[in-house]
């Protein structure tokens, strides 16, 4: 894993791919998930990997289709359909009929219609396809129940703080340098990646430049400056877009105003689809604060028809009133966990 650093500096490749795990023993943080993988290595289970962004979805199934001696093949739900399902399921027909059966990963699968999760279920049946796939959404709301009775669910969580230091030493070993963090400032930047690996790897090539013989070691407040100083690339379809909207969500769970807004204004000033946050809002709105103060719904619904009638910039207003109002208000989910308990009987 390790290199020198001018291997490093003028790689082409991120830090995070660079330090993608080759075998489970690599993985971090997710013990239960590495003995449940490692005892389906060369098994015929189909499995769902559900969990937050950078806890280690599509390495695990890399790591599954490396070792198990099958046809591997990686589909994005986001960019493939029915047909080219349909295209695979030919060329899987030939394998199997010599006895080979084809291991599929399917990245983002919640984000298969029911028509494109119903094509794979005779193949399942059949047993030409073993299906790995990986989610950020509860299987149990985004995946249909034909699909989820033939797959097991297997649950990532977020990094614990030792997962995230790990990493972050493997990182510095591949740097070929330390970082110039005092101890404080490394677990600082730990709580800061928030449970999510690539995000921390993602914070550390940014500090690398930074770690030159003459710059003193930063504390957590100079970690914090030198971070917000740094503008992060923002792709609508890619990490940043989640971190950032995770962000504005546990700002609202704890009621801080000056985050959540905060962090609304990054999304907007990036140009995030202020309908997007809307929709996130909403949900904010019935699922985290819900009978706490059911009105809350009806000013989400009113904020979003006020920015329709507006348009932006003059509508961003509504959001960031919104976004006060939900920070402040007190918080229940219990409509929520009951609504899914009586799905669940």
């Amino acid at each position: 894993m390790a290199g020198d650093m001018s291997d490093c500096l003028f790689s082409k490749s991120p830090l995070a791919e660079a330090l993608r795990p080759r075998t489970l023993a690599d993985v971090v943080g997710q013990p239960d998930v590495t003995t449940a993988m490692g005892a389906r290595q060369g098994g015929s289970g189909s499995v769902v990997l559900w969990g937050p962004p950078g806890t280690g979805k599509t390495t695990l199934a890399r790591i599954l289709g490396e070792k198990a001696g099958q046809p591997f093949v990686t589909m994005s739900a986001v960019f493939d359909g029915v047909a080219d399902l349909r295209r695979l399921f030919t060329v899987a027909e030939k394998d199997f009929q010599v006895g080979q059966q084809t291991l599929l990963f399917i990245d983002e699968i919640h984000r298969f219609n029911k028509a494109q999760q119903d094509a794979l279920l005779p193949v399942l049946e059949k047993g030409m396809i073993r299906l790995v796939g990986a989610t950020t959404e509860n299987p149990s709301f985004s995946l249909n129940g034909a699909l989820l009775s033939r797959i097991q669910v297997l649950v990532l969580h977020p990094l614990d703080t030792d997962a995230l230091l790990e990493i972050l030493s493997r990182a510095e070993t591949q740097l070929g340098t330390k970082l110039p963090l005092d101890e404080n400032a490394r677990n600082a930047l730990a709580v800061m990646a928030d449970g999510d690996g690539r995000y921390l790897l993602n914070l550390a090539e940014s500090l690398h430049e930074f770690a030159l013989p003459a710059k003193p070691l930063l504390n957590p407040d100079e970690l914090a400056v030198h971070l917000a100083r740094r503008p992060l690339n923002y792709d609508r379809a890619g990490d940043e877009h989640y971190n950032l909207i995770s962000a504005l969500h546990k700002s609202l769970r704890a009621s801080d105003c000056d985050a959540a807004l905060y962090w609304l204004a990054r999304m907007v000033q990036a140009g995030e689809d202020q309908r997007y946050i809307l929709r996130r809002l909403t949900r904010f709105a019935s699922e985290d604060i819900g009978m706490a103060a059911p009105e809350a719904v009806g000013k989400a619904i009113a904020a979003w028809h006020s920015f329709e009638r507006l348009g932006a910039p003059e509508g961003d207003l509504a959001l960031a009133e919104l976004v006060i109002f939900l920070a402040t208000a007190p918080k229940s989910n219990a409509a929520y966990l009951a609504w899914k308990a009586a799905l669940k009987t």
